[in-house]
């Protein structure tokens, strides 16, 4: 049946079907929404003040139907059958939801891919700085997002400065080392990084479910021979695997194998993919470490073809191209995407001075959040 406003064109009309209705929109003659969809999502329905939904349509004791629908103005006008309830949808609103694709997300920005030579090029920032300029704060956030790396500067020398630096974008995440760890020459490691020794290129806790999104390294000291950082960017190096070895790319992102991390008082054990892609298929990042890699329990006959691919993958990460070579100087933050940013250092003597970092991990979509909230309205606009 069709119902339309008295002063309606024919071009206006309103047409209700069984489980849904039709409707002209600006970029399409007729579009259709389906009744159970429509009521769930009455305006009215979210509470402005939670900006949570308030409305639950497991209540209704029917499937909702429109009695009557026409548009007014800029309005889809919907009375239900059965109840004494109108809804008022703007088309704008409507227009985004015809073809089932997920709204736009502003923290959805694309990846740009580095290689050895962007260290003169990385994203600083000074920490006095962000923790008063929200700004500052999104063009931080940016880089995040779209290279995986940024340096924090004028760190000030305590405990507190790295707690203040990462509250800005998250809450403080803890692993099962804790809240915060401290990366210096212990006397019985328990890690590899409390040692003198090289750190191989590698993502942290891989073994945990869910391993932590982005990581926090605040150097207060360093003054030792040797031990210069070792980052590189997953994703370039994961794309140009993706071009010179396709088969060997499908195998590392489609194939979980084993991470482990034990000790006396812990046993932490997870199945991870090495290259992690997203919604799109674009590659996201990488989960690896040789250190806490368990023994890889594919099928014997599987592993004919993938552990050739997980080698060639390994000694691609490690080529000059990739490999950025740095110091990190006290009073430095380097901050970057555990998910995306292999990192490692080269060994150094212990004995020769001083080398002390603090880290901390917040979660990516958290920070995510934290941008949305600083570049948009969101869908409750006071």
């Amino acid at each position: 049946m069709n119902i339309a406003h008295p002063s309606a064109t024919a071009a206006q009309q309103v047409t209700l079907h069984e489980s849904g209705l039709t409707l002209p929109l600006p970029d399409q003659p007729q579009a259709y929404f389906n009744y159970h969809w429509l009521r769930d999502n009455c305006p009215s329905s979210f509470d402005p003040g939670t900006r949570e939904r308030s409305f639950d349509i497991f209540h209704l004791s029917e499937a909702p139907t429109a009695r009557a629908a026409l548009i007014e103005g800029q309005h889809l006008v919907i009375d239900w059958a059965g109840e004494n309830h109108r809804s008022a949808f703007p088309l704008e609103l409507l227009a985004g939801y015809t073809q089932g694709t997920p709204r736009p997300d502003p923290a959805d920005l694309k990846r740009r891919a580095w290689f050895s030579d962007h260290y003169a090029d990385v994203a600083r920032f000074s920490q006095p700085d962000l923790l008063s300029n929200h700004s500052a704060v999104t063009r931080w956030i940016e880089a995040l997002l779209v290279e995986g790396v940024a340096i924090i500067t004028d760190m000030p020398d305590s405990d507190a400065g790295l707690t203040d630096l990462a509250q800005v974008i998250g809450t403080i995440r803890p692993t099962f080392f804790g809240s915060y760890f401290d990366v210096k020459t212990h006397i019985n490691p328990t890690n590899t990084a409390y040692t003198a020794a090289a750190l191989e290129l590698h993502t942290d806790t891989p073994a945990e479910e869910h391993a932590p999104g982005i990581q926090f390294l605040h150097c207060r000291a360093n003054s030792v021979e040797g031990g210069r950082n070792l980052f590189g960017d997953g994703v370039a190096v994961a794309n140009d695997f993706r071009s010179r070895d396709p088969e060997g790319f499908r195998l590392l992102s489609e194939i979980d194998i084993p991470f482990y991390c034990e000790h006396d008082s812990y046993d932490m054990r997870s199945r991870q993919r090495v290259i992690e892609l997203d919604q799109h298929g674009e590659v996201s990042g990488l989960t690896i470490s040789q250190h806490m890699l368990d023994l890889i329990d594919l099928p014997q006959q599987l592993l004919d073809t993938y552990y050739p691919a997980f080698c060639r993958f390994g000694r691609m990460l490690q080529e000059e191209k990739y490999v950025m070579r740095f110091t990190l100087n006290a009073g430095e933050c380097i901050v970057f995407d555990n998910h995306r940013i292999v990192h490692g250092r080269a060994a150094y003597t212990a004995s020769s001075g001083d080398r002390y970092l603090r880290g901390c991990y917040t979660d990516r979509a958290e920070m995510r959040s934290t941008y949305r909230a600083l570049v948009s309205e969101g869908r409750f606009k006071s």
